[in-house]
């Protein structure tokens, strides 16, 4: 009996054990799958949010691209009301998103006896627009947000949400835009609507869970798209994502009891079992490590999950380089280029940028033209500067592009493009061709001019997936890659004659030597002798990159102030220039290599040269750097050479003779690296 009641009093303290350990176990197990439960929710929403965001950004933009080809439309005939009433419908028939399209007058514009006018179009169904005026006293529009804020601002400007009782018929978002006469004073603004309907069908797919919900609000927190009302006590999980160009905030609201509905499920399941399975402590014990382990694999199987692949960065508007020279501070490069499209609106695209001494450069032709080819350049663009700034590798951005642009292809239209990688320490070129044409090598050296090889790759936008291939060339000193479009070679003049590759590279020998700035002009010109008064039918482009490095890298070691001899005899350095360059070189380059690295024989002297040639007296300029430890000899006093050498201290002879041989001497510590720069002025007498 005593054996029995011991092996209960046994069994009973193995049952709290077990449930205890089985209990805390089952607590451990619920928190941590919460938590992976949170994460992938999160990251879920993010995606989810991030997608919805280039979404809306894409029909902002449209709507944008709208209202600016609106005020351009009305601006070409201002002073005439059907005008207006023709540039609405046709807005309005172009863009299928848009519900409402407005142009409103200043008051007494056309007439002071009906001083109201607004020439307003709308959708009433998918092949029914409704074209009229509809200013008056009633509908005073001079009150309204979208109207005064378009009087004042020079840029689209976005409205809170209101009901528009006079053209749309229902709840919208506005943008406007300002119209301006001859004379560049406003006389009017223009006005696309955006239904909030339509907002509310595009983010449908935001409702990631069956009683999840979503919202969109204005900067303001106005609601747009209105979350449905809480329940106070309820706990809820909130994702948040603000649109750059609207300033609005979508949001995704998921309650807690919605998010771990299934984990509740599952625990409710658990605890069950445990107390089934304290009945029977085998049965428990076996079931418990069936349930612990389920849990693991549903746990690791949680953490693998991936979230959705990010769509593209935020659509931006389709801006082009236009301030040159683009990089004041760069001396080892001089670029330019233009744009000119053949309608108030085009589909090419140009645009460069510098990221850790890289170049991303790239030139496209949208196929079409007129304000669809205009939307997917933006896009185009958008995608080339959110790529570059995590990839570098030219054919990868080039495959990212052409699946983003495939996959918003909704109207069949491809992009031809060329995309370059120009790492501007060694001039190397890494670039690929989806389908453009070949841009034309100008050698700084023997003045030979020839098409890049290109492989022939699909054009963007027409099969997703699409491998392209990269190609690598060296540029040297001074060499010349010109860029252009096939409005260059495919314009035509009056007898149909067009002006052709062998015209352009008469052209380019012709001004080879001008500066970019002066190069495309040139050309430019050349062309309009050409077409002799006849219309331009394609846009126009073309981009010019001087590459203007020449560099030597050598080792530490002093055995090497020969082989910087025969660089520098290599420069185009005036002849009696030489020995002073030689001379001061030789002296910063040797104090680098005895004193920058005393630890060590492996570090590296990196010696840079730039010439700039300007209208008057032009400079010689020589960049030394090193990563060694940091030293300025500038801050050496200067050497009284009048006292004795017993007299003078120790050291600073070479910084002086090198101040002596050379107009400018800095020095600054930048990045790890010191940095001492030389310039030398030459006259023209030089």
């Amino acid at each position: 009996m005593k054996r029995k009641n011991k092996r209960t009093y046994e069994g009973f303290w193995i049952l709290i054990v077990a449930a205890v350990f089985l209990e805390g176990t089952a607590c451990f197990q619920y928190f941590m799958s919460r938590a992976a439960i949170q994460r992938e929710a999160m990251q879920r929403a993010q995606s989810e949010l991030r997608k919805a965001e280039l979404e809306i950004e894409l029909h902002t933009v449209e709507m944008e691209t709208a209202a600016r080809t609106l005020a351009m439309m009305v601006e070409k005939d201002f002073d005439s009301q059907q005008a207006a009433y023709a540039a609405t419908r046709f807005v309005v028939s172009a863009i299928p998103n848009t519900t409402s399209v407005a142009v409103a007058y200043k008051p007494g514009y056309f007439s002071p006896d009906e001083p109201y006018f607004e020439a307003c179009s709308s959708r009433i169904s998918p092949d029914s627009i409704y074209t009229r005026q509809i200013g008056s006293k009633e509908h005073d529009y001079t009150g309204m947000e979208w109207y005064q804020n378009g009087m004042k601002i020079d840029s689209c400007w976005w409205s809170e949400p209101y009901l528009d009782d006079s053209g749309s018929q229902t709840w919208v978002v506005s943008c406007s835009y300002p119209v301006y006469d001859a004379k560049g004073e406003r006389i009017a603004v223009v006005c696309v609507d955006l239904s909030l309907d339509y907002l509310q069908t595009i983010s449908e797919y935001l409702q990631m869970y069956k009683d999840s919900y979503y919202s969109i609000s204005s900067g303001t927190g106005l609601e747009i798209v209105p979350k449905p009302d809480t329940i106070p006590g309820k706990k809820y999980f909130i994702f948040e994502e603000e649109i750059d160009a609207t300033g609005w905030h979508i949001a995704i609201i998921i309650p807690d009891e919605v998010l771990f509905a299934e984990l509740r499920r599952t625990g409710f399941i658990i605890s069950l079992m445990m107390l089934i399975g304290l009945l029977v402590l085998a049965f428990m014990l076996i079931h418990a490590g069936r349930t612990i382990s389920q849990l693991i694999q549903s746990r690791e199987q949680n953490q693998r999950m991936e979230s959705e692949l990010e769509v593209a960065n935020t659509i931006q508007t389709a801006m082009l380089p236009k301030v040159f020279p683009p990089f004041s501070d760069r001396l080892d490069l001089n670029i330019y280029g233009m744009l000119e499209p053949a309608k108030e609106v085009g589909g090419d695209l140009y645009d460069f940028y510098i990221r850790h001494d890289k170049l991303f450069f790239c030139i496209g032709d949208v196929s079409g033209k007129g304000v669809p080819a205009a939307l997917v350049m933006a896009t185009a663009r958008s995608l080339f500067r959110s790529i570059t700034s995590r990839v570098e590798n030219a054919a990868h951005i080039v495959e990212e592009m052409n699946n983003a642009l495939s996959e918003q292809n909704d109207q069949n239209m491809f992009l031809t493009l060329f995309l370059g990688v120009l790492e501007l320490k060694t001039g190397e070129l890494s670039y690929c061709c989806a389908g453009h044409n070949a841009p034309v090598s100008v050698s700084g050296r023997s003045a030979e001019l020839a098409f890049l090889p290109v492989e022939p790759n699909l054009p963007l936008g027409i099969e997703p997936g699409f491998r392209y291939s990269v190609m690598k060339t060296q540029m040297h000193y001074n060499d010349v890659l010109f860029l252009y479009t096939d409005g260059l070679t495919e314009a035509e003049n009056k007898e149909h004659a067009q002006y052709g590759e062998e015209r352009m590279f008469r052209a380019l020998e012709e001004y080879r030597t001008l500066r970019p700035r002066d190069m495309i002009p040139a050309i430019r010109e050349d062309l309009v002798r050409f077409v002799n008064g006849a219309k331009q039918s394609d846009d126009l482009t073309m981009l010019a990159i001087r590459y203007q490095t020449n560099a030597i890298i050598m080792r530490n070691d002093i055995q090497q102030i020969p082989t910087l001899a025969e660089w520098i005899d290599g420069l185009e350095i005036p002849a009696e220039l030489n020995m002073q360059v030689n001379l001061a070189l030789e002296e910063a380059v040797s104090n680098v290599m005895l004193y920058a690295y005393p630890d060590t024989n492996s570090g590296q002297v990196f010696v840079e040269f730039v010439r700039l040639d300007n209208a008057g007296d032009s400079q010689i300029i020589f960049t030394i750097s090193d990563s060694g430890i940091p030293f300025d000899p500038t801050q050496k006093p200067p050497v009284d050479t009048t006292l004795s050498a017993e007299e003078r201290s120790i050291g600073g002879l070479g910084i002086h003779l090198v101040r002596q041989l050379m107009d400018k001497v800095e020095y600054k510590r930048q990045e790890d690296k010191n940095i001492l720069t030389l310039t030398k002025k030459i006259t023209k007498n030089d």
